[in-house]
């Protein structure tokens, strides 16, 4: 059975992104070395990539490659995605998705993007676990990590550790 995951950064004071959607304050960081947690070693492990279409029509919105080349990647949506950046498919059931997720049996998936499909996975009890990551900066507003819905949960925390003078890492189960 696969586990679903999230991986993610946020300010120090809670945000995923400024309100337009920049990221600058976590891409222009210097030297951040995150060592056995990095990026590269966390999409290593995954083989599928889901992401809300918000989250995709930022991604395509950028020029370069499609970044998960080798990765199943589902876009949960209700619209068409004429001309994809990269190969995906693409849902709009959301039971049904995790259904499917769940039955896979060859690497983790990763929610990719904001913290609102994150939330409904949340509130579905479908992710198990997150990794977020907390940059010393803050940015004053913008997306929140996640959005307001009335969920309550006490996921279990796994370990917290200093990762970089301007990076911790919190890790979390959720059982």
């Amino acid at each position: 059975m696969a586990k679903i995951v999230g991986y993610i950064a946020s300010s120090l004071d809670g945000f995923i992104a400024t309100a337009d959607e920049n990221l600058d304050w976590l891409t222009q960081q210097p030297d951040l070395n995150l060592g056995e947690f990095d990026y590269r070693n966390f999409i290593a492990r995954i083989r599928t990539v889901v992401m809300g279409r918000g989250t995709y029509d930022w991604i395509a919105r950028y020029p370069g490659d499609w970044e998960y080349a080798g990765k199943r990647v589902i876009v949960v949506t209700s619209r068409p995605i004429d001309n994809p950046k990269g190969p995906l498919e693409t849902r709009s059931d959301i039971p049904a998705l995790i259904a499917e997720l769940r039955a896979l049996e060859d690497g983790d998936v990763w929610m990719l993007g904001g913290g609102k499909l994150q939330m409904t996975f949340m509130e579905q009890g479908a992710l198990d676990e997150i990794e977020i990551y907390i940059i010393s900066e803050i940015i004053g507003g913008g997306i929140p990590l996640f959005p307001p819905t009335g969920l309550r949960a006490s996921p279990k925390l796994i370990s917290a550790q200093a990762l970089h003078t301007s990076c911790a890492r919190l890790h979390y189960r959720f059982d």
